[in-house]
């Protein structure tokens, strides 16, 4: 079941939203100071293309630079980015089909608004069934 979800999330919305993470990605990382926040883009883009069977956890040693951050972070384009999220995912839930869509544009939402902080695991993973990650 995953992987038709998945495979109609890449063709419903993912690539684009990959494409758009990955060039926001390069942007952020021209300059050093963006690098950070270039590289959280990166992990976005990966979790974007395929986000079936895999969830977002805190990590569990994440500090007051996470914090900073994030605040930077949605000062800069969190806001702007959680609601282009929410306006992809009601749209997905237009249809009768597009709802697990959408369903899935709503579980990005913690990532997106605040990625410092968060790791993406495989939803099977023990770290995915007890909502936090131990040292990565």
């Amino acid at each position: 079941m995953r992987l038709i979800g998945n495979v109609l999330w890449l063709i419903f919305a993912g690539w684009g939203l990959f494409l758009g993470w990955l060039v926001a990605g390069a942007l952020l990382c021209i300059t050093i100071i963006g690098i950070p926040f270039g590289v959280q883009a990166f992990k976005i883009a990966a979790y974007v293309i395929w986000p079936f069977g895999r969830s977002v956890v805190l990590r569990e040693d994440a500090g007051a630079a996470s914090v900073i951050g994030n605040v930077l972070w949605i000062v800069l384009a969190g806001w702007w980015l959680a609601l282009l999220t929410i306006v992809a995912g009601l749209l997905l839930c237009i249809t009768i089909i597009g709802i697990p869509l959408g369903l899935a544009a709503f579980k990005m939402l913690p990532v997106v608004f605040a990625p410092f902080g968060r790791v993406i695991v495989d939803a099977d993973s023990p770290d995915a069934a007890m909502g936090i990650a131990i040292g990565r």
